[in-house]
């Protein structure tokens, strides 16, 4: 099994902002900017604070109408679902070009982190809460039941079709990945989590950005995490200079480009069980 720490949402170069953490630490996602898209930030269901549409608006400056490249698409709530819908998530180009080259597929999973910080209600709307810094944390997860390009998609499987991807030229490397109904790994307790959702809120597990760090980008990691002795390390991170050990794990700085960071576990056997304690808390 494959694990892939896979960059989405808002940040300083799509967007411009942070994703916010609301009061009670509900995390949202939101979506980068896409004019091919067919669905508006209007369009996706927000939570009991505020609507996607208020968050960009507010947050970020952009109208409730723009669209939004939903993907990962991970909730059913998300917006209205034609019969047989599953979580799914697409990927192109370069990226997935990258992923090819892994061999990622079947029964790998994509831990989805973007950039988050705290926001406040202000008056009548939000704003950031100040001398709050943004983290990189994991809002989501997604295991492999099937990897489909574009232009093999089944025409009778029309749910999916709503996916910006499909507004994309369907070439060899626009790819669609399907979620498993349940998360199988090596215990059998696993099968009673989904296999793609989002976590309900944010809690230190979930940050990879270390305490008291001025750059979302340097990470504190498991010791094990460390590519001294492995037969592979983090793809993208082969530089031994951007790893330090420290007493309470590890140093990573990570690199600034790129979306899908691989993780083989044949190498680290210890990352099936960290992950089985990450996915307990979803």
């Amino acid at each position: 099994m494959k694990i892939i720490l896979s960059r989405k949402g808002f940040d300083s170069a799509s967007g411009g902002v942070p994703s916010p953490i609301l009061p009670d630490g509900t995390m949202m996602s939101l979506p980068i900017p896409d004019r091919l898209s067919g669905i508006a930030y209007k369009d996706v269901a927000g939570n009991c604070w505020l609507s996607m549409g208020e968050a960009v608006s507010q947050l970020a400056g952009f109208p409730e109408a723009h669209r939004a490249h939903l993907d990962p698409d991970l909730v059913a709530e998300s917006l209205p679902r034609e019969k047989g819908w599953r979580p799914i998530f697409g990927q192109c180009d370069a990226a997935e070009g990258h992923l090819r080259r892994q061999g990622v597929g079947k029964g790998d999973i994509f831990l989805f982190f973007g950039l988050f910080r705290e926001v406040e209600k202000a008056g009548s709307g939000w704003r950031y809460v100040r001398n709050s810094k943004p983290v990189h944390s994991f809002f989501g997860w997604l295991q492999v039941a099937d990897r489909v390009p574009i232009s093999a998609w089944p025409t009778s499987d029309r749910w999916a079709l709503y996916h910006p991807h499909f507004a994309r030229e369907p070439h060899p490397s626009n790819v669609i990945y399907m979620a498993t109904e349940r998360l199988t790994l090596t215990s059998p307790k696993g099968n009673r989590i989904a296999g793609a959702g989002t976590f309900r809120r944010f809690v230190p597990m979930l940050c990879l950005t270390a305490p008291h760090s001025k750059r979302p980008g340097r990470w504190l990691l498991p010791e094990w995490f460390h590519p001294d002795g492995r037969g592979s390390v983090l793809s993208y991170h082969g530089d031994p200079a951007r790893w330090e050990k420290a007493d309470s794990g590890v140093f990573l700085s990570s690199v600034s480009r790129g979306q899908e960071f691989v993780l083989d576990c044949d190498h680290y056997p210890e990352a099936v069980e960290a992950l089985r304690k990450l996915l307990s808390i979803a």
